[in-house]
């Protein structure tokens, strides 16, 4: 099992880093790998349109996030992080999205006949954090709307969402126990979905269903 945390913030010890590394936890205490990105570290390109990756559900675009696609592809389960920037995701987190587009598959004839890859090969889960410096749920727009719309037409069923208010200087999140609490609650549904997954899957084997 393998999960990957991927932060949309450029500060590597700010808020969202701190909240998705806290929904990591449970998985680390559990011995499962997990891997963290900061999407900063990456040269992503925006997503053309160029329809490219129809045939092969590959990206033609030749930058960095051909390092990250092997990642997306092993995981079985996925937390996307970010701060609001004007009511939605930071211009990184857009970018990593709008590059996933490849893994969307739509019939030659009708386009509105589609699914996401994962959703063809069974399905995956995901976690979304999403951060705002202020103190209305509404002043955040659709920055968790914006990653687990995409995540489940990926293919992922989006299992929990975080939406930590308040939170602005790098660091303050260390000092909030409630959100730190939901981060970590958020990461132990994550991990018990999965752990459901593996348990009806054994079940069956074993049935022979």
């Amino acid at each position: 099992m393998k999960i990957l945390g991927v932060v949309g913030s450029r500060r590597k010890k700010g808020n969202t880093s701190t909240l998705i590394q806290e929904a990591l936890k449970p998985f680390k205490l559990n011995n499962i790998d997990t891997k963290l990105i900061f999407l900063d570290d990456y040269n992503i390109s925006d997503c053309t349109g160029c329809e490219g990756c129809k045939e092969t559900y590959k990206c033609v675009i030749n930058d960095d996030m051909q390092q990250l696609y092997p990642d997306i592809l092993e995981a079985d389960a996925i937390i996307l992080g970010s701060p609001a920037y004007f009511y939605n995701v930071s211009a990184d987190m857009k970018a990593f999205i709008d590059r996933c587009y490849c893994f969307e598959i739509f019939d030659k004839e009708d386009r509105s006949v589609w699914m996401g890859l994962n959703e063809a090969i069974g399905g995956k889960y995901a976690t979304v954090i999403a951060v705002s410096e202020q103190e209305k749920e509404e002043d955040m727009g659709f920055t968790a709307e914006a990653m687990s719309k995409s995540l489940e037409a990926l293919g992922y069923r989006v299992v929990s969402t975080v939406k930590a208010l308040h939170l602005f200087k790098a660091g303050e999140a260390l000092n909030n126990n409630k959100v730190l609490e939901d981060a970590n609650k958020a990461g132990e549904k994550l991990l018990k979905h999965l752990q459901l997954k593996e348990k009806v899957k054994a079940q069956i084997s074993k049935n022979h269903l």
